[in-house]
């Protein structure tokens, strides 16, 4: 009886190492499909944000040279208005000077 049962325990002892050797190899392949799927979700998520990155930077360049040429065209008719003006004025300051000169006389 007694042989009986240390074979009984021997036999326990060894279905539990073989049931915590399967844990183990099933706990270490859990560990790598899950930081494999992590690696993925970080590698995609990196991915989407370069994506978008690049979309905002092309707007803004978009945006950017559309100011660029709304500011360009307000700053030439601004010029236009501002050399009309001038010219307008330059008339008037000759011929100032010249009725000064030919009174002086």
């Amino acid at each position: 009886m007694c042989l009986e049962a240390l074979k009984s325990v021997k036999t326990a002892e060894e279905e539990a190492r073989l049931t915590i050797a399967i844990a183990q190899r099933n706990a270490a392949q859990m560990i790598e499909e899950a930081s494999q799927a992590g690696k993925e979700s970080v590698a995609s998520t990196l991915s989407r944000a370069e994506s978008e990155i690049s979309h905002l930077r092309h707007y803004a360049d978009k945006k950017a040279a559309e100011q660029a040429m709304e500011l360009a065209s307000t700053t030439a008719n601004r010029q236009a208005a501002l050399r009309a003006r001038a010219e307008r004025r330059l008339d008037a300051a000759a011929q100032l000077i010249v009725e000064r000169i030919l009174n002086t006389k």
